[in-house]
């Protein structure tokens, strides 16, 4: 890495040797002759060197003021970077960029900070980190310990629009992944950056103006078509752009309607087809249609002549009804005479009917009257029993009393007595305290039982616990005799946590979805054991105990009850749910042997092919050669350029890297020793496991009988402590029983006199009620003489009821009597005039004939006339028009005769396969109209959208083209510098989205220009291409400022030095500025044997100094500005240069308006920033190298520590 030169040091730190520097000397004399004042070759002073080595003094005046002639101040392009600040960023506590307004050197070991710089412009302007490749959340660009980063930019104003230089500044919180933003010191939002960015026209997420390291891959990985679209952004304006897009549009759209078009269109021509193929079958149907027509038309035509047919029978029945009515009413007046006297006679008897049931009506009331009053009588004679039945109960409810009172006194008596002969008092506690005993006795003998069982519990869980012992021993001891238990018992030696959860999975493997398999330890084995050495090397430990599982929800399911219920942490489980066929090896197992290996690791190991697939994915098993022997160099170099990256022979495991990004030839690789197989290996059996494993089931079953013999003492020792409780029980029970007797008793000698009480009250209540059932005997009575009054009264009356009836009855037999004569006369007159009545009757029922007839016929007219209207209210414009050109003397049966006629018609003609024929036909005729009808409208908006392309296309294509042609131009001069050629071209394809760029190169005289491609073109000849495509784009930039990170990794040093050539001079265009490291005195930093450009000729030196430690690896750091500060004839030659690369080659081509960034670290680096003066050091090294050097001043450097 680059380091400081000092004279103490020169002859182990510079790169230089002696001839160098009495060359260096010497070309230092001369030019300071033709810069002395007289003309001469006479040195008019002398540089000093400090004792420090780090300042000079006796600078020639003459030499500065002519130096300061030359330089005139050149101005950043509005919206370059003009100063970069970051505090606590990455690697940095704090620093200061003070980039110049052209090309950038940004150099320095790697890992020293120089894309941290990247970064800052990335971040700092709004993008986020997704355009830097790195980092996925921008909290992780704070520096390690620290809470907040802020990055400022300041950038070049537009003096159109800005008074000065805006400064954006970011500030990075590690705390919430947030960062908020600044704009001249007045908060602010991303958008409004991104916005303010934007017009100056900064492009972070265009490759083609940044490109930083991590996306370099990305770069070279686009497509023709994606750098169509990055160049656009970066050369044309956004209506170019807009243009593009608008002709992918529009085209789309046109494809779209083209393909409408041709699908209509053979839809049309399949339909036309169709109809023809079909017309004549057609029109023989539409035939047959007409005369099923002709026939539905007769049929729903039936109710015409019916309708007529049946109003002319009416007319007829009514003629014959109005002929018998009159004959009728003739008839009547002829018989009149004669009916008169029967009327008469008639009327008589109708009277005397009337006035019979009158006078019975009368008689039922009469009877009526005496029924209610005879039961009132047998009513008041119920009432009578029911008095003499409740004086007799309340006599017997005296007795009763009378009874009662005499018990009560006798009971009073005795109570009394019993009172007066009181025993003495029961002595309660005396009781108690013998009862309490006894309980006490059974509440120890109860305790004591407890305390038993619970040692019997114990006994019985540590004896389940050593026989569960005794069974898991033995069962080992069979696994430890087998192969499986081989490889188990390996597996718990080599993790208890894996053996207890696999143990646990083979237990619940009902619980999964899908079959969870264990580690490859004890799933899997080695088929050929010549090779488990070689096989085992690749595996490390934790792959040999990776459980597998086939579904995510059988992974997450056993991660959480390893972890979260079985609490088991050394346990790794993986999910994998591809097969082997998603495997393949990198090469056919015929090509193997000519690099020495017999097989994959694969084809030697053996297992369920879940764990096989997991295996591939982890160790790479498909693709890891295996050979029987140590490979020749001529193996190995094929190996180390072919494609397989790890294989393993019997001394050793090889491992190849290769970095892309740096060429094909980057690659490193890593070897290790072949290690003893120690997991599938065919050992005997452990004896002495096995003897352990003997003893200890001697030892627990010895332990086990022992705990049997205790369960059976504590046993007989509780039953004898049961027979104490029973006893003790039954003796406490009979205590309480003599207690309560006695108590009983006590209890009713002190309610004596409650009872006494209880007794006198209950004789005054017995007393009460016998005086109570003699007020109740006299009611009774009094009600008893009432009843027999009205019992008087009712008798009265239904004599009196009884001799109405009679009377009644007399005028009813009367009237009876008078009826039946009546009756008799009329009979006698009706069969009189017999004859004569009976021819009415005759002539009556044919008037009655005649009209029921007349009804029919006209309900059979109104019912043939109700279908004559729904005919006609259904009836469309052909049938009202069939109807009324039917004849009108047509009758019904003629009707019938020609609708038979017409359906055998039909019958003669064949009905066809297809019914729905005409259907189809018509509904195919309309799909033809409407197809016809949009293929009108499609033509239309085709045309339309044709002339939109072409208009659109005719504004962009000539711009475009002219943007490439100038591309091109410029590219191939650029190739042309280095002795190649190229060219840029636009791919023109039928859709505008496919347009390319086409990059066509020449780097051989004898090869024809072909296309850039990683199949033609080595890496390093890409990165030529591609840094030379991105300057051409400097000349037609739309952007102030370009990043490009690490673009000349992979170069070769011709390639690399022709290319920093054709970059400086475009990037500067001052040629005559610029100077040749090897034929000028000029100081280097040099590291190693390279050494790196860190000053010009003629110039005046600026210095920036960064001191610190990252992270406390005891690495100093110091970041060096030498530049001419941009003061050069011209201002540059395009926009803002950024070029990072860890490495330069010596003598490079440089230029006045370059300004060189060089990052050094390392541990001669003070730990103090101020004491470390870059000018200084350069001043050392112009005397160390023979002489005043190019008479440069020196500035005072910005000091920041990280």
């Amino acid at each position: 890495m680059p380091s400081v030169v000092t004279p103490q040091r020169r002859s182990r730190e510079s790169s230089f040797d002696d001839g160098d520097i009495q060359s260096a000397a010497a070309n230092s004399t001369a030019k300071r002759a033709r810069l002395n004042l007289n003309g001469d070759s006479t040195i008019s002073s002398q540089v000093h060197i400090a004792r420090n080595g780090y300042r000079s003094t006796g600078d020639d005046a003459l030499q500065e003021e002519t130096l300061r002639s030359r330089r005139t101040k050149a101005k950043h392009q509005p919206g370059s970077i003009v100063r970069v600040k970051l505090a606590n960023f990455v690697t940095y506590t704090a620093v200061e960029f003070l980039p110049g307004p052209s090309l950038n050197m940004v150099i320095g070991p790697n890992g020293t900070g120089k894309s941290t710089l990247v970064c800052a412009i990335c971040l700092g302007l709004g993008w986020g980190p997704q355009h830097l490749g790195r980092a996925k959340d921008i909290s992780e660009f704070v520096k390690h310990g620290e809470q907040e980063a802020t990055i400022e930019v300041e950038l070049a104003a537009d003096p159109s629009r800005h008074r000065r230089n805006p400064v954006i500044r970011c500030s990075i919180k590690r705390e919430n992944n947030k960062s908020s933003f600044s704009i001249d010191g007045k908060p602010s939002n991303k958008k409004a950056v991104i916005e303010l960015c934007k017009s100056f026209t900064i492009q972070i997420d265009n490759l083609c103006q940044f490109l930083p390291q991590d996306k370099v891959v990305e770069f070279a990985a686009m497509t023709p078509v994606e750098l169509l679209r990055s160049t656009q952004r970066a050369v044309a304006p956004q209506e170019m752009l807009d243009m593009h897009e608008e002709l992918k549009e529009h085209r789309q759209k046109q494809k779209s309607l083209q393909a409408k078009v041709q699908v209509d269109q053979d839809a049309l021509e399949n339909l036309e087809s169709r109809q023809r193929a079909q017309a004549e079958d057609v029109q023989r149907m539409r035939e047959r249609e007409v005369i099923k027509q002709q026939v539905r038309f007769l049929e729903k035509s039936r109710p015409f002549p019916l309708y007529k047919e049946a109003r002319n029978e009416y007319t007829v029945a009514k003629s014959r009804r109005k002929q018998a009515s009159d004959e009728l009413a003739s008839l009547k007046s002829e018989v009149e005479p004669s009916l008169r006297a029967v009327n008469a006679k008639q009327a008589y008897q109708q009277q005397v009917d009337v006035a019979t049931k009158t006078r019975r009506r009368v008689v039922q009331d009469a009877e009526k009257t005496a029924d209610s009053i005879d039961r009132k009588l047998q009513s008041l004679h119920d009432r009578k029993g029911e008095l003499e039945a409740e004086a007799e109960a309340e006599k017997n409810g005296g007795k009763e009393s009378r009874k009662e009172v005499a018990r009560l006194e006798q009971n009073i008596v005795r109570l009394k007595k019993q009172i007066e002969d009181q025993p003495p008092d029961l002595d309660i506690s005396g009781y108690n305290e013998r009862i309490r005993e006894k309980q006490r006795a059974i509440d120890d003998a109860s305790q004591k039982i407890t305390d038993l069982k619970r040692k019997q519990e114990d006994i019985g869980y540590h004896g389940k616990e050593k026989n569960t012992r005794v069974q898991q021993a033995r069962h080992d001891l069979a696994s430890l005799e087998s192969q499986v238990g081989q490889q188990e018992s390996k597996l718990k030696a080599a993790s208890i946590d894996t053996f207890r959860a696999w143990e646990w999975v083979k237990q619940h493997q009902d619980e999964f979805e899908k079959q969870v398999f264990g580690p490859p330890i004890v799933e899997c084995s080695i088929t050929d054991l010549r090779y488990v050495d070689q096989i085992e090397t690749l595996f490390q430990r934790s792959q040999l105990l990776t459980i597998t599982c086939q579904t995510k929800n059988d992974f997450k399911k056993l991660s959480s009850i390893l972890h979260d219920r079985l609490h088991l942490s050394e346990v790794n489980t993986q999910h994998m749910e591809g097969t082997l066929e998603n495997f393949p090896p990198p090469v056919d197992r015929e090509q193997l042997g000519r690099f020495g290996l017999t097989g994959w690791a694969l084809d030697y190991i053996s297992g369920p092919e879940p764990v096989m697939a997991m295996l591939c994915a982890t160790v790479r098993v498909h693709s890891t050669g295996v050979g029987d022997r140590d490979t020749n160099p001529q193996q190995f170099e094929l190996l180390q350029n072919g494609p397989i990256e790890n294989w393993v022979t019997k001394r050793s495991s090889y491992k190849i890297t290769r970095r892309r990004e740096y060429g094909p030839g980057a690659s490193s690789t890593n070897v290790r020793d072949v290690r003893k197989a120690q997991v599938w290996t065919n050992q005997p059996v452990d004896i002495r496991a096995k003897r352990d494993l003997q003893e200890n089931i001697e030892g627990w079953q010895s332990e086990l009988a022992e705990m049997k013999k205790e369960l059976g003492d504590a046993q007989a020792e509780i039953e004898q402590l049961r027979t104490t409780i029973r006893e003790n029980q039954e003796e406490a029970r009979s205590l309480q029983t003599e207690k309560a007797a006695k108590q009983k008793a006590m209890a009713e000698i002190r309610a004596l006199p409650t009872k006494l009480a209880q007794q006198e009250e209950r004789l005054a209540s017995a007393q009460q009620s016998i005086a109570e059932i003699r007020q109740r005997l006299q009611a009774i009575a009094s009600k008893q003489d009432e009843l027999t009054h009205q019992r008087a009264q009712a008798a009265i009356d239904y004599a009196s009821a009884v001799e109405i009836l009679q009377t009644h009855h007399a005028t009813l037999y009367e009237s009876e009597i008078m009826l039946i004569e009546a009756n008799s006369d009329l009979q006698t007159l009706v069969e009189r005039n017999t004859s004569g009545k009976d021819l009415l009757a005759a002539k009556e029922a044919e008037v009655e004939r005649f009209t029921r007839e007349t009804q029919c016929c006209q309900e059979a007219a109104k019912k043939v006339l109700k279908n004559l209207q729904d005919v006609m209210a259904n009836a469309d414009e052909e049938l009202d028009a069939f109807i009324r050109e039917l004849p009108s003397e047509q009758t019904s049966e003629e009707l019938e005769s020609e609708i038979e006629s017409e359906k055998a018609r039909l019958e003669l003609m064949h009905e066809g396969n297809d019914r729905g024929l005409i259907r189809d036909f018509e509904g195919r005729e309309q799909r033809i109209k409407k197809l016809r009808e949009g293929l009108e409208e499609l033509w239309a908006e085709l045309a339309e959208a044709e002339e939109r392309v072409t208009g659109v296309r005719e504004r962009w294509e000539p711009e475009l083209d002219r943007l490439v042609g100038m591309i091109s131009r410029s590219f191939g001069e650029n190739m042309k510098e280095i002795g190649c050629a190229g060219e840029v071209g636009v791919a023109k394809e039928e859709d505008f989205e496919n347009w390319s760029i086409k990059i066509l190169v020449k780097f051989r005289e004898s090869e024809p220009l072909t296309p850039l491609d990683s199949h033609r073109q080595s890496g390093g000849e890409r990165a030529v291409s591609t840094i030379f495509y991105l300057m051409s784009l400097q000349s037609l930039t739309r952007s102030p400022f370009r990043v490009v990170d690490e673009i000349n990794q992979g170069m070769d040093p011709r390639n690399e030095r022709l290319v920093h050539r054709r970059m400086v001079g475009l990037a500067c265009s001052s040629s005559s500025l610029t100077t040749n490291t090897s034929n000028n005195n000029h100081p280097h930093l040099t590291n190693g044997t390279n050494g790196h450009t860190n000053a010009t000729a003629n110039q005046s030196f600026d210095s920036v100094t960064v001191n610190g430690d990252d992270d406390g690896d005891n690495n100093d750091h110091n970041i060096s500005y030498n530049d001419t500060q941009g003061d050069m004839e011209g201002g540059g030659g395009g926009s803002q240069y950024f070029l990072i690369t860890p490495k330069l080659l010596p003598s490079l081509h440089y230029a006045r308006g370059m300004r060189v960034l060089c990052i050094a670290s390392g541990e001669h680096v003070p730990e103090k920033a101020e004491k470390l003066d870059f000018g200084g050091c350069v001043e050392m090294a112009k005397g160390l190298r023979g002489g005043r050097g190019i008479g440069g001043t020196v500035g005072t450097g910005v000091v920041a520590v990280r």
